[in-house]
């Protein structure tokens, strides 16, 4: 006897809209562009809060770093970009990523970002606990400057499907203004966001 969830699902099943095959797109050729992909990204990003560094290389990122006063004052930090920042804590021996929910300031990788939004492509295979993207109270993301595009078009390309059970773009810092259309930060998130665009030293 069918259970009462195989007989919704397959109801559901029956009900479905015929598919349609995608758009062809291989004739487009008009995707926005920019003269200036790099101050593009800067200044999208800091209209949606964040920040945007462009730096030599990776020594001269982690200068920067140290002179930002959250970082500073970060009393549980990590980083998983070799010469930019350090950790206080260790977390190859983190197991359980509620142990991360007190991080103060976390530096990640990013593969690439688009200038259209100020979007950055992360994924699972850079950190050992997803969460690290989204529960510290500050986050800095290094990304190669020789990797930004100019828009989600050009971004869709590189993303290979299927490789990573977790991936995601990340654009500024949390933000909402669904309450009383106050824009907060921080909201759910990240308060900050630095992203360092680094012209020497860094992998994609």
């Amino acid at each position: 006897m069918a259970s009462s969830r195989d007989m919704i699902l397959r109801k559901i099943r029956s009900a479905l809209p015929q598919s349609s095959p995608l758009p062809d797109l291989s004739a487009v050729t008009n995707w926005q562009t920019f003269d200036d992909p790099i101050e593009q990204f800067s200044a999208v990003l800091k209209f949606v809060g964040g920040e945007a560094v462009q730096v030599k290389d990776l020594a001269a990122a982690d200068a920067h770093l140290r002179t930002q006063k959250h970082w500073r004052d970060g009393k549980i930090r990590c980083s998983v970009v070799a010469g930019v920042g350090d950790s206080t804590i260790q977390l190859d021996a983190i197991d359980d990523p509620h142990e991360l929910e007190n991080v103060d300031f976390a530096v990640l990788r990013g593969h690439f970002a688009v200038a259209e939004n100020a979007a950055v492509w992360v994924t699972d295979d850079t950190v050992r606990h997803r969460v690290l993207f989204f529960i510290p109270q500050h986050i800095a993301i290094v990304v190669p400057a020789r990797q930004v595009v100019n828009n989600l078009h050009e971004a869709y390309a590189r993303i290979p499907v299927g490789q990573h059970a977790f991936a995601g773009f990340i654009s500024g810092p949390s933000k909402t203004a669904d309450i009383e259309q106050s824009l907060v930060i921080g909201a759910h998130g990240a308060r900050s966001l630095l992203v360092y665009l680094v012209d020497d030293g860094v992998d994609q």
